[in-house]
């Protein structure tokens, strides 16, 4: 929890830089500096959150991971089936990669998000309702995604299980049938993922090409405002930005549900 908080509050400084920044330049435009001590602040409490929780991030996920593996050592000393316990190790392992890396992507995948809404609904309230427009039928897709890269991340997982007693039983035609059948279900999945990044980029496309030409003709109209076209064009950026990591979000907690369920059918 504390290095999460810590990755919020470094999350929140990054995705503050550039209202501050826009802040900065129409204060230095004329002649005032608030702006840029606002921008100089904002980016010490990112730069400060950012150190702390880099030193946290080892000494937590080591830990987690090294206690996950005792449990591996005492099921290894009673264990009849070697093949359950070597599938226990790698799913430890994945699910310790997910608390790390994934985690924190998906939360940075949030804030830019909801953050990029709530700072254009300052700047130009049109532009969010594109943005909300376009979450509709992402939000549709992704729950269909999910739904069908959890049953492929099964079958996978389940093919896994059955590796150390194939390797062991010796038998060539076993051992080439396995890896023929995992390398099926990873086609599989990087054939849906392919599939869904085609749509999420069409939606990507939709989402630049309209706030762009909106928020640009009323700007010119209502007068230039240097730092507000920084501000807008740059939550934008963040906001697709979040759009794009759906997909890999959504493959990835597919991933992490069966894997915890395979864990919790082990006892862990």
């Amino acid at each position: 929890m504390l290095t999460y908080t810590l990755f919020a509050v470094e999350t929140a400084g990054m995705l503050l830089r550039p209202f501050f920044l826009g802040k900065a330049v129409d204060g230095l435009l004329e002649g005032r500096y608030q702006g840029l001590v606002l921008l100089v602040i904002a980016h010490l409490v990112w730069l400060i959150a950012g150190t702390v929780r880099h030193r946290f991030d080892t000494r937590t996920y080591t830990h987690i991971y090294n206690s996950l593996m005792q449990e591996v050592v005492q099921r290894i000393a009673v264990a009849e089936n070697i093949s359950k316990v070597s599938s226990f190790s790698t799913l430890a392992r994945e699910l310790v990669d997910f608390l790390e890396f994934d985690a924190v992507y998906v939360l940075e995948a949030a804030f830019n998000i909801l953050g990029s809404l709530l700072l254009l609904f300052y700047y130009d309230k049109p532009v969010v309702v594109i943005c909300i427009l376009v979450t509709l039928p992402v939000t549709w897709m992704a729950r269909k995604y999910g739904k069908r890269m959890y049953d492929l991340n099964r079958e996978k997982n389940d093919e896994l299980e059955k590796q150390v007693d194939v390797l062991s039983s010796g038998d060539a035609s076993r051992i080439s049938e396995h890896y023929a059948q995992l390398r099926n279900w990873q086609v599989k999945i990087s054939d849906r993922e392919a599939l869904n990044f085609g749509w999420m980029e069409l939606m990507v496309l939709i989402v630049l090409v309209g706030s762009l030409l909106l928020s640009t003709n009323r700007h010119w109209e209502e007068g230039f405002y240097a730092g507000d076209v920084i501000g807008i064009y740059s939550y934008v950026l963040k906001f697709v930005s979040g759009l794009d990591t759906i997909p890999y979000t959504i493959q990835r907690w597919a991933s992490l549900k069966d894997i915890t369920r395979r864990m919790e059918s082990l006892g862990a």
